[in-house]
């Protein structure tokens, strides 16, 4: 019986280099590196998948306004940032609140990252989002996409006479989450927003720059604490007030308006 040992083929040798298995030639490689995060990365064209989004893409929404007229939810985060770039504003973000979060399972406890970002334009629009991921870079990215996504319009108005630019509330608002009651009250012009650093950088971001803070609760509970803030700034176009009264002829729907262009879209 010969001891000689078979020497695999050249077809061989390179089949099981290029798998990297434990055979003769050499190991498979690992494969190139990808390009590094942030550099050179291209834009994905946004291809709309609602109504809505397809009205926005092709240029007969160019306003929230008009979709907070309608009542009409927003479901693709890309809508927000298109009207806001044709409308020459920016959003700035602010990351309020990052925590660990536990869940008990069989292989004993499982570790995620929560985070809470607010949003907001400082003219008028704010929001507030969170996200649990397992990495807090994922829990960030998911969180702003929330906040685009519950974008609201805050009402501003005056204390005493109306001149200049709109600088405080309306009305006075109480919002509520958890424990945690807030309550915003209007202040005469000059005065500054008197709160907590959490409430002082929510009314940045809705454009408000006077008002007073009342809050009870549990406040150390920074998430409560902001949705309380967020809750009432919602609440303030919830207060039918006179100069609300006259709205004047009610506007058709958007969707009935241009239901041509949207089938047209969606046959293409």
């Amino acid at each position: 019986m010969s001891s000689e040992v078979q020497q695999p083929t050249g077809e061989q040798t390179q089949e099981r280099g290029a798998r990297g298995g434990r055979g003769f030639g050499k190991r498979g490689g690992r494969g190139g590196r990808g390009p590094r995060g942030g550099r050179g990365r291209e834009e994905v064209e946004w291809v709309p998948k609602t109504n809505l989004g397809r009205l926005v893409s092709l240029g007969y929404v160019d306003n929230l306004e008009l979709i907070y007229y309608h009542s009409i939810p927003i479901k693709e985060a890309e809508i927000i940032d298109k009207l806001l770039k044709l409308n020459n504003k920016t959003l700035k973000e602010e990351c309020v609140k990052i925590k660990s979060v536990q869940k008990q399972t069989k292989a004993g406890q499982r570790t995620r990252f929560k985070a809470v970002v607010a949003v907001g334009d400082e003219n008028g629009h704010v929001g507030l989002g969170s996200k649990t991921a397992k990495e807090v870079q994922n829990a960030m990215k998911g969180a702003v996409t929330a906040a685009k996504l519950g974008l609201i319009p805050v009402r501003r108005g005056y204390w005493g006479n109306k001149i200049g630019d709109p600088h405080t509330l309306p009305v006075k608002v109480t919002g509520k989450c958890g424990s945690v009651r807030l309550r915003f009250i209007p202040a005469p012009r000059g005065t500054g927003v008197v709160g907590a650093p959490a409430t002082k950088k929510m009314m940045q971001f809705a454009g408000v720059a006077d008002v007073f803070t009342q809050s009870r609760g549990n406040t150390d509970t920074m998430e409560n604490f902001v949705r309380a803030a967020y809750d009432a700034l919602y609440k303030t176009y919830r207060y039918l007030t006179p100069d609300l009264w006259n709205i004047g002829q009610i506007e058709q729907n958007l969707f009935i308006k241009h239901s041509d262009k949207l089938g047209k879209d969606k046959s293409a």
